[in-house]
């Protein structure tokens, strides 16, 4: 169940998402936290980077495992404002990260249960707690940004 302070972690996730659409980039903002402190935030940087692996949330992590100089970010929650795909999720299981809050559904690569739902499945060795939909309208209008000007 969504908190209140999910929601105020989501927002710092739109705002990252405006950034990404100031850049032109996939609308898609991301946060980690870690015992009520910011430790990584980033926005979609695929076409800036020319790497399609330069996802919001990636990045995120990246950033918040060298803010605590470790691997592993146990204890850690990330928010981001479209559910992640099969490679996001993934970098969240091997970094140790345990809770997902996220606001929109992602229907064709979304992979916590939109697409496919791997944190759902019991052969992984970690375990991720998934909270969806928190502020997804909002998630969901900076998306639709991103896609009007692109259909003239």
């Amino acid at each position: 169940m969504a908190t209140k302070l999910d929601e105020q972690y989501i927002r710092e996730a739109l705002k990252e998402a405006q950034d990404a659409l100031k850049a032109r980039e996939k609308p898609v903002g991301a946060v980690v936290v870690q015992r009520s402190r910011v430790i990584g935030r980033a926005h979609h940087q695929t076409k800036a980077l020319r790497d399609p692996t330069a996802h919001a949330a990636i990045i995120a992590i990246t950033q918040a495992a060298n803010t605590v100089e470790s691997e592993q970010l146990a204890n850690a929650t990330l928010y981001v404002t479209q559910e992640p795909c099969c490679m996001c999720v993934g970098a969240m299981l091997l970094g140790g990260i345990n809770r997902l809050v996220f606001g929109a559904d992602d229907v064709k690569q979304g992979a916590c249960g939109s697409a496919i739902d791997l944190p759902a499945n019991e052969r992984l060795n970690r375990k991720l707690t998934v909270t969806r939909g928190v502020l997804a309208g909002d998630c969901a209008a900076i998306l639709r940004k991103s896609t009007v000007g692109s259909r003239a």
